[in-house]
């Protein structure tokens, strides 16, 4: 039956949790994270994740203007479901933010229901009778029961959880069987001029560097992490984008507006110095300048797996081949190219 529900004020669904709160009224703000237990294997605390949803609600108004990161991920995820022929029941959007992503989910013909959730309540009030059902949550604590969901996609969201194969592992068993997990996230070249300019700087200004830029794993790390969670078939791949600034004052400046200021919890607390701006302005125009603009690499990681089923796809047993490899190498070969022959010769031309 397809949910009935389209406000968070209306009685819990069957895929959350019991023992959770129905769907939090958009009028009040999220709850607290549940506290983790005191126990020693806990994942350590990188991010002030209360911190970072207040910036990203600061900025809500101007995100609009900075959002071609955004864009480009949403419209690559798209053409991914777009040619996947099965339909989607029941789709969850994670870390849904402005709804980019999830009100073009609910446009699509082959997903019925869309669930937009968001650590911000703030954020999600723009889709609010957009037909999407709106959850407020954090997203590194999920209160849906487990294979209660058909397709899950996270966009630029999970790369600021504490517990990221906490948090994969979560949305694996939220999944049904079978059901679809698409990401997109910054990978580690993401940034890398400015990180290198900071780090210089202080080197040379202050004796010693200080945690500027989040974390960011490669395509090979985001690999095995969805190996490790449980996912099958999983496949990532990146997107490489190339981006040029009058200055970069306007790079910063514009990465405030994303909401992707820096939420280390290690981070320094007290305002860059002036001298140091001025360093890392000067080392970043002298290393990653071209045609008196510089340069940004972003990299945008695209990750996908499949909660695992007994009717997909699976790898043969090794050793099990019975065909040599050198003969599927022979029966593919290209024939060897017949040499030129010699052009005939006139009649009557000498020896």
């Amino acid at each position: 039956v397809r949910p009935s529900f389209n406000c968070i004020d209306l009685a819990a669904p069957p895929f959350i949790l019991g023992t959770v709160s129905p769907l939090h009224t958009l009028n009040h703000s999220p709850q607290p994270a549940r506290k983790r237990p005191h126990m020693s294997n806990q994942p350590p605390q990188l991010f002030d994740r209360q911190l970072l949803r207040r910036r990203r609600e600061r900025v809500q108004a101007q995100f609009a203007g900075v959002d071609f990161l955004f864009r480009r991920a949403a419209e690559d995820m798209l053409e991914r479901i777009d040619i996947i022929l099965r339909q989607f029941p029941l789709a969850l959007d994670l870390g849904a933010g402005h709804g980019l992503l999830a009100s073009e989910l609910a446009a699509r013909p082959n997903i019925e229901q869309v669930i937009a959730a968001d650590h911000s309540a703030a954020l999600l009030r723009g889709l609010a009778g957009s037909g999407v059902a709106l959850l407020a949550l954090d997203e590194e604590f999920l209160p849906f029961r487990e294979a209660s969901l058909d397709l899950i996609t996270c966009m630029q969201a999970l790369h600021f959880v504490n517990d990221l194969p906490g948090a994969l592992i979560q949305i694996r068993r939220a999944l049904k069987h079978d059901g679809l997990f698409m990401a997109a996230l910054p990978g580690g070249r993401t940034l890398n001029e400015l990180r290198t300019s900071f780090m210089l700087a202080e080197e040379e200004l202050c004796g010693g560097v200080s945690p500027r830029v989040a974390p960011m794993a490669d395509v090979r790390d985001y690999g095995g992490l969805l190996l490790r969670a449980g996912f099958a078939l999983p496949v990532v791949d990146n997107d490489v984008v190339m981006v040029t600034y009058e200055n970069p004052q306007k790079l910063m400046r514009e990465l405030r507006l994303m909401g992707a200021g820096n939420v280390l919890c290690e981070r320094l607390k007290k305002p860059v110095s002036r001298a140091l701006l001025q360093r890392v302005v000067e080392i970043y125009a002298e290393r990653f300048s071209e045609d008196g603009r510089i340069l940004a690499t972003f990299e945008i990681i695209h990750m996908s797996g499949w909660a695992p089923d007994p009717g997909q796809q699976q790898p043969l047993v090794p050793g099990s081949a019975s065909t040599p490899l050198s003969q599927a190498l022979s029966a593919c070969a290209l024939p060897d190219k017949e040499p030129d022959k010699e052009p005939d010769k006139e009649e009557g031309e000498k020896e």
